[in-house]
């Protein structure tokens, strides 16, 4: 259980506050607070002239304990026992506890017996709760008290300061920043904050300190030593000496608060007063202005003009949008400030304000109402003027209307019509004018009620008795005078376009003829000089026949077109004879063709010239043709014939290697018999080769006669010649292997005859599959890990398929690694005799020279238990004779 409990009923601390017996079992922590306790003490007693020097002692006998709780509560504890007996030290002891009980402290396992006796845990746990209750419970920040209270105020007074972050009453405190920060925001005198630096624990802790305790009468409760040589600062310790700033600032700030209430009140009169001036200034110009305003507003002078009365009508506007707005604020402004000076003076306990005589409120708004007054009636007068000369202004503004309006539209009309543009016109052109003219003529007539209603508004003016009359008469006679000359010039235009366009359609009739005749033809002369301009390209003796019968289909077809032609110019000619009769002015040419009859002259000539030069290009061009046909069966004859030998030879080939007659020399034999038949034939390649350039030469690109090239000649002799030497190769690679492994003739017929049986293809090679199939005919049983070995010897290259060759030679292998080492010892024990190893000298003596001396090149230095320099044991003698990999 701990040593006490300080819950109170007020709780004004947490649980978590409760005094922790284990924590004082830290020597650090103890030390701190024997020190920060005995300090706070001191700094009450001091008030009754006395102090303490030993916290755990001085309280033994309970008087300076009394004494201590009736200087920090004001209050008269019971008369304490004088004698020096332990029963008048407990009876003392108790006396402060009752008291201490009697403030809503409860006290838990702390008795007076353990203060009489001098233990420090009990006798640090008490002064800790007087220290709560008296020091720190009081202290109230924005509805929090106690030890929150006093970690809200420090965190409110440090919040500005920079590096500076309280948020325990530990560690937060180590840098010192947390002191200088509190004694800077209420005394910024006493220390320059910004010389500061966090880094500086020491120096920034005893500043404070030491400043706190020469100014501000805050005893010096913790050594800077020890706070910054602890890991976590005694909690209680840091809380008691931030107290004491907390009380020592406290009677500052009431201090301060007063003088600001003061300064309010006197803020307060001196807003009164200028709210009062403010109101006497602004009712006296408002006044002032209603005054000058209302005589503007009666007076009733007419004008004579619409202009001058729309002038007046825009002052009125004027008034009301600039000039009126302002003051209506202004009168609006006045009553709040009154109201507002009313209200201000009233909760001040003053007496009401009393504007000057003729300035009240009630003065203002009456002179309000008399200048609305006069407003409605000035702007009742102002329409009815403008309604009286809005009539004669709209009569005189209509006629300007419309006589601007048939100005405008006749402005360039007698031009128009006067203009003799159908002399040069074409028949659409003419048959356009005559189209608008009638247009105009139907505008004409529509515009005749604009004149008539124009003459009509002119002599209602003028018995008005207009003002300018004699200028609108003088506008109306010159718009009549002007509409009956238009009227005679249209008529005279009329007769005119419908006599040129009666002349007109005849030339339009023989235009149209010619075009229609003219366009054919000229496209039928264009297409002939393409087509014997054409280059022709031909490939065959058939297609320059097709092209030459083509050619005299078209001569045939001359004299119509030359009969055409005539008939064309005669059109163009009876055109010409018109235009000169009736002395037509031609604006332009034909509209419906742009031939002429010289471009139609040029190109017939053009024509007739181009005939005979055809002639003599498709006569060369068919010879050489037949020259071409010569050469495509002079190859083809030879190329069909070389062609099928190839191929049979391939053919014969591929036979002869997977045939098992006779011996393996006979194959080779044979196939070299073939070679050499080949190589014989070589002359005729050579002769196909030399048409084969003259076909090149002529530019022949196909050859009916054959389906051979000779690309596909040159790469079946390549073929040819690679796959016999490839053949003859892969013979003697065989009679090799036979004679390196000791097969026998008929070994190597059961070779050839397993793996013809497996190349199921035919193709002289076996697939993966196909190799498998043939590993377990002959009894091999071997999971996909062995056959994956097997194929990396017979296949290195990955190729998928597995040649006669490496098939001889992995069957070759597995027959002879059985016998390969038993015949390595034996021969070793022949030469080496009773010795464990071979000399360099038996070696030569022994062995042919060549492979004496291959032997003593590679071998290994022996390494045996007697070993001899220069000498071979068994595994170097095996390795000079096969090799690491054999064995």
């Amino acid at each position: 259980m701990d040593p006490y409990d300080s819950q109170q009923t007020n709780d004004y601390m947490q649980p978590e506050d409760d005094w922790d017996r284990d924590l004082l079992l830290d020597p650090a922590w103890e030390k701190q607070q024997r020190k920060t306790f005995t300090a706070w003490c001191n700094s009450h007693l001091r008030k009754a002239g006395t102090q303490i020097e030993n916290i755990e002692e001085d309280f033994r006998d309970g008087l300076k304990l009394m004494l201590l709780l009736e200087v920090i509560s004001g209050e008269r504890l019971a008369k304490p026992e004088r004698g020096k007996m332990r029963v008048h030290k407990i009876s003392n002891v108790n006396k402060a506890l009752d008291f201490i009980a009697s403030k809503g402290v409860k006290l838990v396992s702390i008795g007076a017996e353990e203060i009489v006796d001098g233990n420090v845990k009990m006798t640090l746990g008490m002064i800790w709760t007087i220290i709560l209750r008296f020091a720190i419970q009081d202290i109230s920040v924005e509805e929090t008290s106690a030890k929150e209270g006093l970690l809200l105020w420090c965190q409110r007074k440090t919040a500005p300061y920079k590096n500076v972050n309280i948020q325990n009453f530990h560690i937060s405190w180590k840098d010192g920043l947390g002191f200088c920060a509190l004694i800077h925001r209420h005394r910024p005198e006493l220390i320059d904050y910004g010389k500061l630096r966090k880094d500086d624990p020491l120096t920034n802790l005893n500043t404070a300190f030491d400043v706190a305790e020469k100014y501000l009468d805050i005893p010096k409760m913790l050594d800077a030593e020890d706070i910054v040589g602890t890991a976590r600062p005694d909690e209680k310790a840091i809380m008691t000496y931030v107290s004491s700033f907390y009380h020592a600032f406290s009677g500052a700030q009431k201090a301060e608060t007063a003088a600001n209430r003061i300064c309010k009140v006197l803020a307060v009169n001196q807003e009164n007063e200028q709210l009062m001036e403010d109101y006497e200034k602004l009712a006296s110009d408002l006044l002032e202005w209603i005054r000058r305003t209302i005589p503007w507003l009666e007076n009733r002078a007419p004008e004579n003009t619409m202009q001058a009365m729309q002038q007046k009508l825009e002052d009125f506007r004027d008034y009301r949008r600039l000039h009126k707005p302002p003051k209506v604020q202004e009168k609006c402004q006045l009553e709040i400030n009154f109201n507002t000076l009313q209200t201000k003076l009233r909760l001040s306990n003053r007496p009401a304000f009393m504007p000057s005589e003729g300035k009240m409120v009630s003065d203002i708004n009456n002179a309000w109402a008399g200048l609305e007054q006069a407003e409605k009636g000035y702007e009742e007068w102002l329409l009815n003027e403008i309604r009286r000369l809005e009539r004669l202004d709209h009569l005189a503004e209509k006629f300007r209307q419309k006589a601007s309006i048939h100005e405008s539209w006749t402005d360039g009309k007698e031009a128009m019509l006067q203009q003799k543009d159908y002399e040069t016109a074409t028949l659409s052109e003419i048959k356009a004018l005559l189209k608008k003219h009638e247009a105009f003529e139907s505008d004409l007539a529509a515009h005749q009620d604009r004149v008539e209603q124009i003459a009509a508004i002119a002599q209602e003016l003028n018995e008005l008795d207009y003002y300018d009359s004699p200028s609108v008469n003088a506008r109306c006679q010159k718009i009549c005078d002007q509409w009956d000359n238009l009227g005679a010039l249209t008529q005279k235009r009329r007769e005119a376009l419908e006599r040129t366009e009666k002349l007109l359609e005849t030339i339009d009739q023989l235009y149209l003829e010619y075009a229609k005749r003219a366009a054919p033809f000229n496209n039928w002369m264009e297409g002939a000089m393409e087509d014997l301009q054409d280059t022709f390209i031909v490939h065959t003796i058939e297609e320059i026949q097709g092209l030459t019968t083509a050619h005299e289909q078209f001569k045939a077809t001359l004299p119509d077109a030359d009969k055409e032609r005539q008939a064309i110019l005669g059109i163009h000619n009876e055109v010409s004879k018109i235009v000169q009769t009736y002395h037509v002015n031609m604006a332009g040419t034909n509209p419906y063709t742009t031939i002429t009859p010289q471009e139609i002259n040029g190109k017939w000539d053009h024509v007739r010239q181009l005939v005979p030069r055809r002639d003599q290009a498709l006569m060369e061009e068919h010879a050489r043709q037949q020259h071409n046909e010569r050469l495509r069966k002079q190859f083809g004859a030879q190329a069909n014939v070389i062609g099928p030998w190839i191929q049979t030879k391939m053919e014969e080939i591929g036979r002869i290697s997977i045939e098992m007659h006779g011996t393996l020399e006979d194959q080779l034999n044979h196939l070299r018999q073939y070679e050499k038949s080949i190589v014989n034939y070589k002359p005729k390649i050579d002769q196909l080769e030399g048409d084969h350039q003259q076909i090149q030469e002529a530019l022949i690109f196909d050859n009916k006669h054959t389906n051979y090239t000779m690309e596909h000649i040159r790469v079946g002799w390549e073929q040819l010649l690679t796959t016999i030497a490839r053949t003859i190769n892969e013979v003697e690679n065989q009679i090799l292997t036979r004679d390196a492994k000791g097969i026998s003739q008929e070994q190597m017929n059961e070779f050839r005859a397993s793996f013809n049986h497996f190349d199921r293809k035919k193709t002289g090679m076996m697939d993966s599959e196909d190799f498998r199939a043939c590993l377990i005919s002959m009894g091999y049983n071997m999971g996909e890990a062995e056959f994956a070995r097997i194929m990396s010897i017979v296949d290195p290259n990955r190729l998928g398929v597995v040649t006669f060759q490496a098939f001889i030679d992995f069957m070759s292998r597995e027959t002879a690694d059985t016998d390969t080492a038993d015949q390595v010892m034996a021969s070793f024990k022949i030469l080496a005799g009773d010795k464990n190893y071979i000399t360099v000298d038996e070696l030569r003596r022994e062995l042919p020279p060549d492979q004496a001396e291959y032997c003593i090149a590679r071998m290994a230095p022996y390494h045996g238990p007697n070993a001899v320099p220069g000498a071979l044991d068994y595994m170097s003698f095996s390795t000079a004779l096969y090799g690491e990999s054999d064995l």
